[in-house]
């Protein structure tokens, strides 16, 4: 291809050298000197600023930027926006490309959204300047009024300063202190004010003003009659003095000088910010000085001491000494003074007893007044009844006697009920409270069923204590059994009459004459045999007689002519207590007196609560119970403890001091049980001797509070002096995960009575090892514990005599030792058995026979008249004469 270049144009030519960004860095070198004479060149680098600005700006980095640009930005804004830019010339020779159109388009629409954030940022920048505007004349109206408010301020205190200086000048008149003349001010003083008197630096230095101020404002230089401080603002508001420093300057005019009366040196007070500021000004007696003065010139008559307050002092059974002395309205020290006059040391914050600070205060004149932690439960009990507000109530009974003599089923024919069926066992383990209606009146009877077994006698003294009448059953074919007479003693101490029912008549071997005979010697006298206790035959089974026995109780109730006031609050005992898992503390409360109603605070024992349901023996819902009528409570905090007596109370603040105290109560009584106070010596040696016993810990959870009383008491009475049952705990509900962790802590057993384990306490159990039983029945529980404890007994060691051997030789024999030939005198000798070495009838050596030999052969015994030979185990000074008595060691196992 053919050039056709024209003559007269440029060639495109590309420069040789290559194209590179320099870096807007200055370098330099700097030489840097380290110790010991060394040195070290060091490059510097300077880089510049980036600027960023327009192509113009970019080409020419150090070229100054025009004015123009900074006048006019709208101008050069708009400038762009009009056509799109020239084409710069082209200084290289190289041929740009052309913008297309896609860059054309790309750049007007960048161009036009500049404009409208131009727009934007305007009208933000406006309203910023209208709010600026805003708050600032807010902020000058504030100022002007502080300003204001400045200037009353110091026109008040101007004042204030005038009248406390002529309080000063009126009190040096009244006491005869001769008056100093004040300064007389010159004019020029008062026209060489300073200009910013009214500034706060200025306010300041007011307050400590030089002599000749002073005495120009107060020495009446105005002769208008105006005040001083209003005279002194006119001058300060004339004019304000310009000083002028340097050489050249107008010279401060001197103050005025002051002449004063020859007098004694005043006393310099108090050294403060303005006292140090005006060193040069003369002091001035303060007012505080002048009363003290006044003070010891009338002999301290202000201090007098006033009249003493006689208060009511309330002191309880420990009382701090800074309480009892906040309680006299006295001082902790007068009260410490006068307990070391009496020869005691304490502190402030020492506890003293009620005695000792009745002294203290009936010394220092108050009136005292004794209170006791127990006065919280005063008036909650025993409160006497108006005698024309009672009206007959049921009676209470209670059911007792031997174990399986009947009484449940008794108790089962009147109610036409089966509770026997639902004991485990067969033998009543609870308490129950239960109502019938005799057929006859229509009256009701309470009755309260007691267990029989030898472990509920806890149980049978609470129904003893609560009931009107005793019903004694006894049955016709077994006779008075140890239950029986306990039963009868708790009668007698209860003072309450006894019914003796005679059950199980429809035997073929009934001997209801022998029961009535044996009674006697207890002092129980039926009426058949001339006394005064009423006896009934009867048969639960056949239900013979029933109506008769009603009709006696019918009759010793009019005889006792039982009333009581039921528009009281309620007041009554918890017969039982257990932790229900679906309705929570569920107690079986009998009424004594009053009526109970839902929504009633009730107390018993160390637990409150808002009682939410009552639930008859029948399981009917009520809304309140009356007196002698049995019934579960739902509503406690807790369940309580069985016995505890059960009462009303107006709110719950009150029931919550009631029940603190008794829970305080119960942990000191507890915490004294278990750490043991020291006592006699008696006490000490028998714990020495129990120190050495071993425990068997236990984790105990039963139904209820009634029956784990009953297993604590016969687990406590199986300890002896070598080993004993140790109760780690001992609730009432289901067995937890608390009960397998403290077991585990421990390595103790859990039992459960009647109550079974969660699912995740029976997994934990299993997974750490932790023994659970459980138990229905008391006396399979008492047996099992019985046996485990037995266990930990030492056993006894018993020697059996086999028989007697005496030495006729010794020999010593290599690779054996010494062999003794003997011949057995009486019995026989076993090989292996126990033998003691007697020589002159002292015992020498006890061990084992290690060889026993006739002629040549081992035999495993030998017996009488025969001869043998015998070695020793380790021991080998055998003496010919010596007697060898050979025995058995059988080791016993004992038993609780």
């Amino acid at each position: 291809m053919a050039d056709q270049n024209t003559p007269g144009d440029k060639k495109l030519s590309v420069p040789s050298k290559t194209l590179t960004l320099k870096p807007r860095v200055e370098t330099g070198t700097v030489r840097q000197s380290f110790p010991h004479g060394r040195s070290k060149q060091v490059v510097v680098e300077k880089r510049g600023k980036r600027r960023v600005g327009g192509d113009a700006v970019a080409d020419a980095p150090h070229a100054p930027e025009p004015v123009v640009a900074k006048a006019a930005p709208a101008a050069a804004s708009a400038r762009p926006a009009a056509s799109p830019p020239a084409a710069p010339r082209n200084r290289s020779g190289v041929v740009l490309p052309t913008l297309t159109e896609d860059e054309r388009s790309a750049r007007a629409s960048a161009l036009a959204d500049a404009r409208l954030r131009d727009v934007e940022e305007r009208r933000i920048a406006e309203e910023e300047a209208k709010r600026r505007t805003a708050r600032e004349t807010a902020e000058k109206a504030e100022r002007e009024a502080a300003e204001a408010r400045r200037k009353a301020e110091d026109d008040r205190h101007r004042a204030d300063e005038e009248a406390k200086r002529k309080a000063e000048q009126e009190a040096k008149k009244r006491f005869g202190e001769g008056e100093a003349p004040r300064p007389v001010a010159t004019p020029a003083s008062a026209a060489v004010r300073p200009a910013a008197a009214a500034a706060p630096q200025a306010r300041t230095s007011a307050q400590a003003r030089t002599p000749a101020a002073t005495t120009a404002r107060t020495a009446a230089a105005a002769p208008a009659g105006r005040p001083p401080a209003v005279a002194a603002e006119a001058e300060e508001d004339e004019g304000p003095r310009q000083i002028r420093r340097g050489p050249g300057g107008a010279v401060r005019p001197a103050p005025a000088k002051t002449t004063h009366k020859p007098a004694p040196q005043k006393q310099r007070g108090r050294l403060t910010l303005v006292t140090a500021l005006n060193a040069d000004d003369v002091r001035e007696r303060s007012i505080a000085s002048f009363r003290r003065r006044t003070q010891r010139l009338k002999g301290h008559a202000s201090n007098e001491p006033k009249e003493k307050l006689v208060r009511e002092v309330i002191i309880p059974e420990a009382i701090t000494i800074q309480e009892l002395a906040n309680r006299m309205s006295e001082r902790a020290v007068d009260v410490i003074r006068l307990l070391m006059r009496q020869g005691a040391m304490h502190k402030i914050t020492d506890v003293i007893d009620a005695d000792t600070a009745q002294l203290i205060a009936e010394e220092l004149g108050h009136s005292v007044k004794r209170v006791a932690a127990s006065d919280v439960e005063e008036g909650l009990f025993d409160v006497v009844d108006d005698s024309t507000d009672t009206e007959p109530r049921s009676p209470v009974v209670t059911v007792m006697g031997h174990v399986d003599h009947g009484k449940t089923s008794l108790l089962d024919a009147l109610r036409h009920a089966n509770v026997v069926s639902g004991e485990a066992g067969g033998i009543t383990q609870h308490i129950g409270a239960y109502q019938v209606t005799a057929p006859d009146s229509g009256k009701k009877i309470t009755f309260i069923d007691t267990p029989g077994h030898a472990a509920f006698t806890a149980m049978r003294a609470r129904g003893a204590k609560v009931t009107d009448i005793v019903v004694l059953v006894v049955a016709a074919d077994d006779g008075v059994m140890p239950q029986t007479i306990e039963a009868i003693n708790h009668a007698k101490a209860a003072k309450v009459p006894m019914i003796v029912a005679i059950n199980k008549i429809d035997k073929p071997d009934a001997r209801p004459e022998r029961v009535r005979t044996e009674l006697l010697q207890y002092e129980v006298q039926v009426e058949s045999l001339g006394g005064d206790v009423v006896d009934v035959e009867v048969s639960a089974k056949n239900k013979t007689n029933l109506d008769r026995l009603l009709e006696m109780i019918a009759l010793q109730a009019e005889i006792l002519d039982l009333k009581t006031n039921s528009h009281r609050p309620a007041e009554g005992t918890v017969i039982e207590a257990k932790l229900d898992r679906g309705r929570g503390p569920v107690a079986t409360v009998l009424v004594q007196r009053g009526t109970l109603q839902v929504g009633d605070i009730i107390v018993a024992g160390a637990e409150m609560g808002r009682v939410r349901a009552l639930i008859s023996d029948q399981g009917e819902t009520l809304t309140e119970a009356g007196p002698s009528v049995p019934v579960e409570v739902l509503g406690f905090n807790g369940p309580p403890e069985a016995g505890d007596r059960l009462a009303v109370v107006e709110n719950e603040a009150r029931a919550r001091q009631i029940t603190s105290y008794r829970a305080h109560q119960k942990r000191e009584n507890a915490a004294a049980s278990i750490s043991g106070m020291r006592g006699s010596l008696e006490q000490m040696m028998s714990q020495l001797k129990t120190a050495g016993r071993k425990e068997f810990p236990l984790v105990i959870k039963a139904d209820v509070q009634g029956s784990l009383e009953a297993i604590l008491g016969s687990l406590e009475k199986l300890g002896t002096e070598e080993v004993a049952a140790r109760i780690l705990h001992a609730g009432v509900g289901g067995i937890s995960e608390s009960d397998v962790t403290l077991a585990e802590g421990f390595g103790a057993a859990i039992i459960g009575f009647s109550v079974r384990a969660n699912k995740e306490a029976a997994a934990a159990a299993k997974r750490n090892g932790i023994e659970i039983r459980y138990y229905n029945i008391i006396y399979d529980l008492v047996d099992d514990v019985k046996k485990a404890m037995s266990g930990l007994l030492a056993p006894t060691l018993r020697e059996t005599m086999l028989g007697n051997a005496q030495i006729l030789e010794v020999f010593n024999i290599s690779k054996v030792g010494k062999v003794a030939g003997c011949r057995v005198t009486d019995g026989t000798v076993e090989r292996g058995a126990n033998v003691r070495l007697i020589r002159d009838n002292v015992v020498v050596h006890e061990g084992k026979l290690s060889t026993l030999k006739r002629f040549k052969d081992e035999v495993k015994e030998v017996q009488a008249g025969q001869e043998c030979g015998m070695a020793f185990e380790n021991y080998g000074d055998m003496r010919v004469g010596d007697v060898i008595e050979c025995y058995r060691v059988e080791t016993i196992q004992r038993s609780l």
